[in-house]
C-alpha cells in the first residue's frame, strides 16, 4: 500500500462524494478492499474515520451558502447516533464476507433505484 495510491483515492473519492453529495464510503470501502487488500471491517472503519473531517468541511461549506436543512438535521442526526452505535456492535459480530456480500447489495440496489428514477423523469 503506497500513501501516494491512498493520497490518489482519498482525492478522487473526497472531490466526488462532496460533488454529488453521495456519501464517501459508497468509494471508499470498496477502493480500499479492491485496490488495497484491506479486509471488510477495516476499510469500513477506516473510511468511516476518513468521511468525519470531509463531511465537516462540506457542511460548514454549504451551511454558509444556506444549503443544510438543520431541523432536519437534528433528527435525522439522533437517529444515526443511536443507529451507529448499534451497527458498529452488529459489525464487529458479523464475518467480513458476510459484510462484503451485504454492502454489494446495498450499492447494486442503490445503484438500480438511481437509474429507476433516471427514466421516470
Amino acid at each position: 500500500m503506497t500513501e501516494l495510491g491512498l493520497f490518489i483515492v482519498g482525492l478522487i473519492t473526497g472531490t466526488i462524494a462532496v460533488v454529488v453529495g453521495v456519501g464517501g464510503g459508497v468509494m471508499y470501502v470498496p477502493a480500499l478492499v479492491t485496490f488495497f487488500g484491506f479486509a471488510q471491517k477495516d476499510a469500513s472503519g477506516t473510511s468511516l474515520a476518513v468521511i468525519a473531517p470531509a463531511a465537516v468541511i462540506a457542511t460548514v461549506a454549504n451551511s454558509r451558502a444556506g444549503r443544510v436543512a438543520w431541523r432536519v438535521v437534528i433528527g435525522v442526526g439522533i437517529g444515526a447516533l443511536v443507529g451507529a452505535i448499534g451497527g458498529s456492535q452488529l459489525a464487529q459480530r458479523l464475518d467480513d464476507t458476510v459484510l462484503r456480500r451485504m454492502f454489494a447489495v446495498l450499492l447494486i440496489v442503490t445503484a438500480a433505484r438511481m437509474l429507476l428514477r433516471l427514466r421516470s423523469l
